[in-house]
């Protein structure tokens, strides 16, 4: 059995962006998707605000919450049949701590799709105390999507083309220390599924030896070590495009921080992908500051993929 693309939902506007996403990119790989709502009952103080206020007592207002709380699936789900017809759709309600929930349930998915709010903290059940820990923990490719997003910003005219719309391009991150298979491989399926060239983004950095060198004043100093990054970027690419003939590459190899290239490249791309390496330690971020920084303002979704 194939795996299925899954949503995570909690009824805000964000869960509801990443919903939509995930069955538009269900329909694009020819997979199944699976509608998670991952809900607890919160102590009164917690409440959502629509039930605050109405002088319910606490068990009344549990009731009325644990009601709210079956309804989000079973509309999300009634709204993405409505809006993709024929897709296989399944919808399941756990009752548990969300980021335990979502952490299981990623193992069998083949991306688990989140919403986010962009700058500042994730949304809704899945606030920072939640998704970010999916993100970081998880076994699986993790999209993350945010409330203003739809599935066809993805797509561009082009002007004169009589093929009308197309993707824009899939920008992936590499770093040439760590090229991983996975990640590769997450990049160019995704470019192929929609047709759309695959843009890859290595930055580097000349070494702070040069800012006290006075050679570092002629133009041509950064030739050489520019020479051998570009080098090695096609290098690493050199098996991927045999593999994926019909993905145009776009090469991009630049000097400085690589978080500001990728945000600035996301401003023109349908989906941007990073990874994160798997670390075993029971504390710290796990996510890194590249990938970090782009989860927090990049302008299109982010693919965060697990690696070695």
């Amino acid at each position: 059995m194939s795996r299925a693309v899954m949503a995570a939902v909690d009824g805000s506007a964000e869960s509801l962006a990443a919903a939509e996403w995930a069955a538009h990119e269900a329909r694009l790989r020819r997979l199944p998707l699976h509608v998670l709502h991952a809900w607890q009952e919160w102590p009164p103080a917690f409440a959502h605000a629509p039930f605050t206020g109405m002088g319910t007592s606490p068990s009344e207002e549990t009731t009325v919450t644990r009601r709210w709380a079956e309804r989000v699936p079973r509309e999300v789900s009634d709204r993405l049949r409505e809006g993709h017809p024929g897709l296989d759709i399944t919808v399941e309600q756990v009752f548990g701590r969300p980021t335990e929930v979502l952490l299981s349930a990623a193992k069998k998915a083949e991306a688990l799709v989140v919403g986010s709010r962009g700058l500042g903290s994730l949304a809704g059940f899945l606030a920072g105390s939640v998704s970010l820990p999916v993100i970081a923990h998880a076994e699986r490719p993790v999209v993350v999507v945010r409330a203003e997003e739809r599935a066809e910003d993805e797509l561009r005219s082009r002007p004169g083309n009589s093929e009308g719309q197309r993707y824009l391009d899939v920008v992936l991150g590499l770093d040439l220390a760590r090229p991983c298979d996975e990640l590769l491989a997450y990049a160019f399926e995704a470019a192929a599924d929609r047709a759309a060239a695959l843009r890859v983004v290595h930055g580097w950095s000349v070494p702070m030896l040069v800012g006290y060198d006075p050679a570092a004043v002629d133009p041509g100093h950064g030739v050489a070590p520019g020479l051998r990054e570009t080098g090695a970027l096609s290098d690493a690419l050199r098996p991927w495009r045999g593999n994926f003939p019909q993905v145009e590459v776009k090469e991009q190899c630049t000097v400085g921080r690589p978080a500001d290239h990728l945000v600035e490249a996301s401003k023109d791309a349908s989906l941007l992908v990073v990874g994160r390496r798997i670390r075993r330690a029971a504390t710290g971020a796990h996510i890194g500051p590249v990938t970090h920084a782009v989860l927090h303002h990049a302008r299109t979704p982010v693919a965060v993929v697990p690696h070695l």
